[in-house]
């Protein structure tokens, strides 16, 4: 038996050494983690380097082409030779020819490549903001919950002092076993609730670890400290929080990109010239002769319907994006107006809790308590009060994680930290 007590009391210490030493993260900490090691933003980010490695080669031009072969040689090889009055016939052609692109194509080229990256950069941004929002929503949901299993815990020790009291009193007819009874089952209750939200507690865990790229099972600890802002943007013009959004930039740059598009279709239309030069290798007595042609590409109305068209598609994309864009600003400003009220709402209902409604249900507890430890009155009072205490307390923290969460969606829809 010694030795089983001995073992239990090592596995308590080690455990308790474990815990105690674990990393605790801040709010801050937590979302730099996301920034450095989140997969999807490192997919952006190779995207863009691919992006950006492409853009190099904008201004390349098209690789010559290399020709040789018999020019002008009769099949009979006899008349190759020169043969008195007659020099030979024929010749072996090498021949290269270089096409040289219009300087306007090359620079619309090297434009619109390198502007394909900053589209994918602010989709990025955007991904980010919308992973430090789950993150914030995880590390305040966990923040509230270990709230309520402090909550919970006090209120085990004190169901578990009247429960023995009880005990101790029922000897001497002092109480009843209804009140007995129903302290019992209102201590099985919280116990449930406790192991509901270490569940919870274990879950935000492991979404945060799944967000900052870690172990799912690595153990730490968070900062229990939260900053309720101060929103008030009802009657603010909210065109420049909206206007700086990652997404909206995104749609500001991808209808740059289509103007660069449109653009690039525009030079196509344009001509190209080329050089194409011959040496031929003659045979007999023949002088060696050459040949330096210049060349150039007309564009005509049937080689050029694919360009214009391409060129009406793309402002018609930019019509389409620029009704995106009008569509989020407007969805954006009401659900930033509609969180804000709500937010004001809630964190008044939460002042009024916490100022008047738990201090004077305290002081209702209290005196029940008082009064059933005096023998003047009822455990059952005390019951009730207690209970009304403990949901009143509950309730508060719900609101507080309310506001919170709330304040996450319009740091969200503001785009801000």
């Amino acid at each position: 038996m010694l030795k089983n007590n001995y073992y239990i009391a090592l596995s308590c210490l080690i455990l308790s050494f474990s815990f105690g030493n674990a990393q605790t993260l801040s709010l801050v900490e937590v979302l730099k983690k996301i920034e450095a090691n989140n997969p999807q933003l490192k997919m952006y980010e190779a995207d863009i380097q691919s992006m950006e490695a492409a853009a190099k080669g904008a201004r390349s031009w098209m690789a010559p082409q290399v020709e040789t072969g018999f020019f002008m040689t009769p099949y009979n090889t006899k008349m190759w030779k020169a043969d008195g009055m007659n020099p030979g016939m024929g010749s072996y052609m090498l021949g290269v020819t270089q096409m040289i692109p219009n300087a306007s194509k090359l620079n619309a080229n090297e434009n619109l490549m390198k502007a394909m990256s900053s589209v994918e950069n602010e989709n990025k941004n955007f991904t980010l903001n919308q992973l430090n929002a789950l993150a914030k929503t995880y590390y305040y949901e966990w923040i509230i919950n270990k709230k309520k299993i402090k909550i919970a815990q006090d209120n085990l020790l004190l169901l578990d002092y009247m429960i023995k009291s009880m005990e101790i009193r029922y000897q001497y007819n002092m109480d009843k076993l209804p009140s007995y009874y129903k302290a019992k089952s209102q201590y099985a209750v919280l116990q449930a609730m406790i192991v509901m939200l270490e569940n919870d507690v274990t879950q935000r865990k492991y979404m945060l670890n799944t967000l900052m790229a870690r172990d799912k099972k690595a153990n730490f600890e968070i900062d229990s400290n939260y900053e309720i802002k101060e929103y008030n943007l009802l009657d603010t013009d909210l065109s420049s929080y909206i206007n700086n959004r990652s997404d909206i930039k995104a749609i500001d740059r991808t209808k740059a990109v289509n103007e660069l598009k449109i653009e690039t279709q525009r030079v196509e239309t344009r001509p190209e010239f080329g050089v194409k030069y011959d040496h031929m290798f003659t045979f007999g007595n023949q002088p060696q002769q050459f040949s330096l042609m210049g060349m150039i590409t007309i564009p005509m109305p049937w080689s050029t319907k694919m360009n214009k068209a391409n060129m009406e598609s793309y402002k018609f994309k930019n019509e389409s994006l620029e009704q995106q864009k009008q569509m989020i600003a407007n969805e954006a400003n009401g659900m930033i107006k509609g969180m804000n009220a709500e937010f004001l709402n809630v964190k008044k209902q939460y002042q009024i809790t916490q100022d008047n409604i738990i201090p004077a249900l305290k002081r209702n507890y209290d005196t029940a308590i008082l009064a059933w430890q005096n023998n003047t009155g009822d455990l059952f009072v005390a019951l009730d009060a207690w209970e009304a205490l403990n949901m009143a307390q509950m309730d508060a923290l719900d609101k507080l994680k309310s506001i919170l969460l709330t304040q996450v969606e319009i740091e969200k829809q503001l785009e801000t930290k």
